[in-house]
């Protein structure tokens, strides 16, 4: 019982400096663009661009105005779109249709630079990516209720402020609970990580969820990836990736299959958190992930076996 209790004490002590360091890159980014989008709306060019992009984004039910979210989370880490989604009054339905749009095309330049080491090719992923983005909100936009929703992120938007020190005021609001939650998901979520690694459960939960994996089209010796890319991400998993390909654990075939369901659906743990602790309902932004990143990966290995058929006639 002590030697638990000192290594759970050990991973509080190594994940709270490091959480730190996160939470302040985080509000780094976070801050100056929640403000920004602030004096934007408050200045009326928010507006304007937002009308210049209304007939595109109309096609999946979303406002002008939610192209600058999908834009910043292309090149930013997912938390920076999560700053603009609560600085607009959107409406549930909405918010979460754009929040799936997010969830997979955030940070694409890294995270397919990931992919790219492990068995894909970098605008092979980026196009799917962004393909998916668009077919999964299409999708959405017609499969969602169009009723019975609520609102999430501010109520009031900058624009009817009466003056610059009620929009400053109506940001400082805002970014006040938008840090507290940073704060609390972060530091959760990163002694999180540091016992699963003490304890060696992620090998264990890899078997259990090695049957699920035929369901996603996937060979079962990718399980334990397909854990690491859920539960820590991309990002801080790529490095457990590369490894694993580079030391012949899983081949550029099978991590190619890997990389087509963790493009569309990763970190699951920490992405859903996040947007259910600004009020997107959770199984609106699980359930659609999952079901088109299986359709992602048997469609490829359809593709696949075309084209070897197509190659063997070939040759005979």
């Amino acid at each position: 019982m002590n030697t638990t209790t000192a290594k759970v004490r050990k991973c509080i002590k190594q994940a709270l400096p490091k959480s730190v360091k996160t939470c302040l890159w985080l509000l780094k980014i976070i801050l100056p663009i929640s403000l920004a989008v602030r004096l934007l709306q408050y200045s009326g060019l928010l507006g304007e661009f937002s009308a210049w992009l209304e007939p595109v984004f109309s096609l999946v039910g979303l406002p002008g105005e939610t192209a600058i979210v999908f834009l910043t989370s292309v090149f930013c880490p997912l938390y920076a779109p999560i700053a603009l989604i609560s600085s607009m009054a959107l409406g549930v339905r909405e918010a979460t249709i754009l929040a799936l749009m997010c969830l997979v095309s955030h940070n694409l330049i890294v995270e397919s630079s990931v992919q790219a080491k492990t068995g894909s090719h970098f605008w092979e992923i980026t196009l799917l990516l962004l393909l998916m983005s668009f077919v999964i909100a299409f999708s959405l936009n017609r499969i969602m209720p169009q009723t019975g929703w609520g609102t999430v992120g501010v109520t009031v938007s900058a624009a009817t402020g009466s003056n610059l020190w009620d929009v400053l005021a109506l940001w400082f609001m805002s970014s006040m609970k938008v840090i507290l939650t940073i704060v609390l998901i972060v530091t959760s979520l990163m002694i999180l990580h540091y016992l699963l690694e003490e304890f060696r459960l992620m090998r264990g939960l890899s078997t259990v969820f090695a049957p699920l994996m035929n369901v996603f089209g996937l060979p079962r010796d990718t399980a334990f990836l397909w854990l690491v890319g859920n539960v820590v991400g991309l990002a801080y998993g790529g490095a457990i990736m590369v490894e694993q390909v580079e030391q012949k654990k899983l081949s550029y075939k099978n991590g190619n299959l890997l990389n087509y369901h963790l493009a569309v659906n990763h970190s699951m743990l920490e992405d859903t958190i996040i947007f259910v602790a600004i009020g997107i309902p959770a199984l609106w932004i699980l359930i659609p992930r999952l079901v088109f990143a299986a359709a992602a990966v048997w469609l490829r290995r359809l593709f696949n076996s075309m084209y070897i058929s197509r190659k063997i006639k070939t040759s005979s």
